[in-house]
């Protein structure tokens, strides 16, 4: 998985010491318009992938709290067809990864799962929901992929654009911002824009 070596500390104690405003899982529903803005005014297509980021507490009530999430998803599947994975990576965060060619509902399955996190009094072990696009424009030969970063410790978006496994498309970033700006609530410190790089080119950062 590719969490750079510093995410510990800025999805952590620091993000949540310097929140500006609590964090709503609501929010995630932003991204039900916003898709469609980055589908037919900037050439960013949905992939059909979007995941939850979370860390664990080493305790049953932690457990049945995320199995529930599960259950909900898994129940909601029977309707929507969202398939869903369950991954813990290298360092040690766990995921929650769906998959819909309807961007619709997994804007709604994330929602689900934040929403039970949340109300099980876990809300503090929410980090990150990413939603995937990739550039269908022409303007990079590799198709490459683009992110709308919700963070939970922050309450706001950042777009997240991976050059390879090491490095960032910042001008491709603030184009993303600028244009999303108003219909997204999206940070405005540019340093919580936290680098959720993938660990192999390519790929996702969840991968």
């Amino acid at each position: 998985m590719g969490l750079f070596d510093g995410l510990r500390e800025v999805l952590g104690i620091r993000a949540e010491t310097d929140a500006t405003r609590k964090a709503d899982p609501d929010d995630l529903f932003g991204m039900s318009t916003a898709y469609v803005t980055m589908e037919a005014e900037l050439g960013y297509e949905a992939v059909g992938e979007a995941a939850l980021c979370f860390s664990e507490v080493d305790s049953a009530d932690f457990s049945d709290a995320v199995e529930e999430v599960h259950e909900i998803l898994e129940v909601g599947a029977e309707e929507t067809g969202t398939e869903t994975e369950a991954h813990t990576d290298d360092y040690g965060y766990s995921w929650v990864i769906l998959r819909d060619s309807d961007f619709e509902d997994l804007v709604t399955s994330l929602n689900f799962a934040a929403d039970t996190l949340m109300e099980r009094g876990y809300g503090s072990r929410l980090l990150a929901a990413l939603f995937g696009f990739r550039d269908t424009s022409g303007r990079q030969q590799d198709g490459r992929y683009a992110y709308w970063v919700y963070s939970f410790r922050r309450g706001a978006y950042y777009p997240l654009v991976p050059k390879g496994t090491n490095d960032r498309d910042s001008s491709a970033e603030f184009k993303l911002e600028s244009k999303l700006d108003g219909e997204l609530d999206i940070e405005n410190d540019k340093e919580y824009w936290y680098a959720l790089l993938p660990s192999t080119s390519g790929k996702h950062p969840w991968e």
